[in-house]
């Protein structure tokens, strides 16, 4: 079953059981993947859906961090319930060494050095571990491995 399946069987749960804060995160992402299908009139496979659960998880923790400091808990409590309904939908998580040794085999493949080849390696990076690790750790571990 794909991953956009088993977020359509998801949403079709949520619905039995009358809940109603999962269900609109839930038809949130459904809308967006579709949106993306028909910008780009493609069909959507696990990856793309990934990148998609990926960008609506930064927006939230963007979100949270923007109504917390405005001292708005009940919207960034919102927030949170979407963001742990989101994160159902990653695959695990790389850890940061798992992150830090993935780095360093790509810079040496790539035979990169200096904060120059910066975007040649992110290219790279992105394209290995798309949803599999946070773009911000990663990008953390590519300025150490070119400083380095």
């Amino acid at each position: 079953m794909s991953l956009k399946d088993q977020i359509t069987e998801d949403m079709k749960t949520a619905m039995r059981a009358k809940d109603s804060e999962r269900l609109g995160t839930i038809r949130l992402l459904l809308s967006a993947c579709k949106q993306k299908e028909v910008d780009e009139r493609i069909v959507l496979d696990d990856v793309a859906v990934i990148a998609i659960v990926d960008k609506l998880i930064k927006q939230r923790k963007d979100s949270i961090t923007a109504f917390t400091q405005a001292a708005r808990m009940d919207l960034a409590d919102k927030e949170a319930a979407e963001l742990k309904v989101l994160e159902a939908y990653l695959p695990a998580r790389l850890s940061a060494e798992e992150v830090a040794a993935e780095v360093k085999a790509i810079v040496a493949e790539l035979g990169a050095s200096g904060p120059g080849d910066m975007g040649k390696v992110m290219g790279a990076v992105k394209a290995r571990l798309a949803g599999k690790a946070d773009m911000g750790q990663v990008s953390a571990a590519v300025k150490a491995a070119l400083a380095g």
